[in-house]
């Protein structure tokens, strides 16, 4: 069972990194580096174990972040970066700076998932409002009374991902209007494990990542269902309501980025990312993330063959943007 990579990933990452440090674009591809979003980890982590097994061929996958991912990827450290969120303005030109072209390819989708601990019994939902309340740049909201009148006198602890992290761009985009824009006291860290074990230890805790680490720990944790701006029914994560639409604003499309300098035109580079668009459908799933639809697939494919470089977004980040409206933007 792929999911299981997610319990291992700090060590993963260890081991990844060392390999991430040494790598040269420059030089004959012999292992190919990936580093990036811890999000992302589970998806890209399953893949380049089945292609490993298949071809022989060396895959290392790291978890800096995507912020950190970019930083290694625009430096010509990377061959691959995974981004839990598009390229920013400030990457796309250090890349620029470094000679270093990108390919875009959406891989899958992934429901941004509010965490409470299961003692938690009064919050099974918060609007973006409350939401909002909470996170908020300079919000004093330290209990859970302070949130909604009709929660009991409970002290707040949050967990949330570090400045680096993807996830915490698209949460603070979507829930407090700016990218970046944040409360800082808070737990933060790079690692989602660090953010379940956080929560699931503290009875006032909350907290936010990716879908696949609430399901690997739902025994430990409750969702909470959001209700969007402008509505009334409260939405859990799930396939169904990320495909459906009705997850919002919180359902948000998962990346890789290919070197276009060399990567893309590299045999061994080449040959994982074919596999990894042929084989996504099924290992998405796997690690408990939601597949993008057949016709979805097919446009990122064929993007990919077009090997045509950019970014759809513009190094401005968007919430609910289609995926075939996404690759129609790209211009090289």
């Amino acid at each position: 069972m792929k999911s299981n990579k997610i319990k291992s990933l700090g060590l993963a990452a260890l081991v990844a990194s060392t390999f991430t440090f040494s790598y040269n674009v420059n030089a004959e591809v012999k292992t190919i580096a990936i580093d990036g979003s811890s999000t992302v980890y589970p998806i890209t982590e399953a893949v380049a174990e089945d292609f490993q097994k298949k071809t022989g061929t060396k895959v290392t996958v790291g978890i800096s972040g995507t912020g950190g991912g970019f930083k290694k990827f625009c430096r010509g450290e990377t061959m691959i970066s995974d981004a839990s969120r598009p390229i920013l303005k400030k990457e796309i030109d250090m890349c620029a700076e470094n000679g270093i072209t990108y390919i875009e390819l959406p891989i899958a989708y992934d429901a941004l998932t509010v965490v409470t601990n299961k003692a938690n019994t009064w919050a099974k939902s918060l609007t973006v409002a409350e939401l909002n309340k909470i996170w908020a740049s300079g919000s004093s909201v330290k209990n859970w009374k302070d949130v909604n009148s009709t929660f009991p006198d409970q002290p707040m602890k949050l967990f949330g991902p570090g400045a680096d992290s993807g996830t915490f761009d698209y949460f603070t985009e979507a829930i407090n209007g700016k990218a970046k824009s944040s409360r800082s006291d808070y737990t933060a860290s790079e690692d989602d494990n660090v953010l379940v074990t956080g929560v699931s230890g503290d009875k006032g805790g909350l907290g936010y990542f990716g879908l696949a680490y609430y399901l690997e720990n739902k025994d430990k944790l409750s969702a909470v269902g959001i209700v969007a701006k402008d509505k009334t029914a409260a939405v859990l994560p799930s396939e169904a309501t990320v495909m459906d639409g009705t997850y919002q604003p919180l359902a948000r499309p998962l990346f890789i980025y290919v070197n276009a300098t060399k990567g893309a035109f590299d045999k061994d580079v080449k040959a994982f990312v074919e596999y990894f668009l042929a084989n996504a459908p099924k290992l998405v799933k796997e690690v408990k993330y939601v597949p993008l639809n057949t016709s979805e697939y097919a446009a990122v494919t064929k993007h990919w063959q077009s090997k045509k470089s950019g970014s759809g977004f513009g190094g401005v980040p968007e919430v609910g943007v289609k995926i075939e409206d996404l690759i129609k933007r790209i211009k090289d």
